[in-house]
């Protein structure tokens, strides 16, 4: 977004973490209410207006949407404001290949030539901030947990690690990333296992036969993407951590849609790539420094289904230095 959080700092950690935790919890109680909302089937009375808005949730919801979307009205306010203290960049320097621009600072040279609002800009920001958040850090989550009890798949992660950064404490660069080959599976049979997000829901355009059943246009349907993820006529081990599931010439044969962790098709999730990257980011950091064990093992901790996916008993671990 070009905006620096400096928190970091000594002079700004404070104030920065008060923000920071408060959007985190944010956050997980606008999950959770939209979870109470849309998936309360035990509650059914919830689903009627007047009642909603009398026990208080939609009063609670409406804050915390507040506290979120001022939190990044202020981020592209204090980015307006700097690029209005410095020249505009113009034209010729957006489509020259020595400078590749913020995210926020294109939306915002968009919006000079009248083709975005505020509020336009600030949907935007709130994806790419927010979307990933919860999702990305569940998937390291469950990362470390399923490493964390299978030691033969860690071994191989440290080799991997070892063959790549040796000795060096330095930080990974995009090359490096590239090379973790076998901590990609890893991550990707964690999605497979325990998909971050475990409901996709999509509104029909046209009628779907599925065998004898039709379902028509207009319906809205819910796709639980570890339903494919477990069914043994696409995975070898459907219900173990098998990384080699992720080789190369398995998934060639294998249909796509029989992993769909980010969803699939025009809708898909716009930020998969990176996701991949920070976790790859986060997790040799770790790993290149720790050995992990987890405290409670599968089938125990069952995963809790909210919005995102997280472990009934958080991520207990055991570290090690390595």
């Amino acid at each position: 977004m070009g905006t620096t959080v400096n928190s970091q700092t000594e002079d700004e950690i404070r104030k920065i973490n008060e923000q920071v935790i408060s959007q985190f919890f944010a956050l997980r109680l606008i999950s959770k209410h939209s979870v109470v909302k849309v998936f309360s089937f035990r509650f059914p009375w919830l689903w009627l207006e007047p009642i909603w808005y009398l026990s208080g949730f939609q009063s609670e919801f409406n804050r915390l949407v507040k506290l979120t979307n001022d939190f990044t009205r202020k981020v592209i306010a204090d980015r307006k404001r700097r690029m209005d203290d410095t020249e505009f960049i113009d034209e010729k320097e957006m489509h020259s290949n020595r400078k590749k621009l913020a995210f926020l600072d294109l939306l915002l040279h968009m919006q000079r030539s009248n083709e975005l609002s505020d509020e336009d800009i600030r949907e935007e920001v709130d994806t790419f901030m927010f979307e990933g958040h919860d999702t990305t850090s569940s998937g390291i989550g469950f990362t470390v947990w399923w490493l964390g009890q299978s030691p033969e798949c860690q071994k191989k992660v440290h080799e991997e690690l070892d063959s790549v950064f040796g000795d060096s404490d330095r930080l990974p660069t995009s090359e490096d990333l590239k090379r973790l080959v076998y901590l990609e599976k890893c991550i990707k049979e964690s999605l497979r296992l325990t998909p971050s997000v475990p409901l996709v829901a999509r509104k029909l355009t046209s009628d779907v036969v599925i065998g004898e059943t039709t379902l028509p246009d207009g319906l809205t349907v819910v796709v639980v993407p570890s339903t494919t993820a477990r069914d043994d006529r696409y995975w070898e081990k459907p219900k173990e951590f098998y990384p080699e599931h992720f080789d190369a010439e398995k998934v060639s044969l294998r249909n796509p849609y029989a992993y769909i962790p980010f969803s699939a098709g025009p809708r898909n999730c716009i930020g998969q790539k990176f996701a991949v990257l920070e976790e790859k980011t986060v997790l040799s950091w770790i790993f290149r420094r720790y050995y992990v064990e987890s405290e409670e093992r599968y089938p125990g901790n069952q995963p809790s289904p909210e919005l995102v996916l997280t472990p009934s008993n958080g991520v207990r671990v055991r570290l090690t230095k390595r």
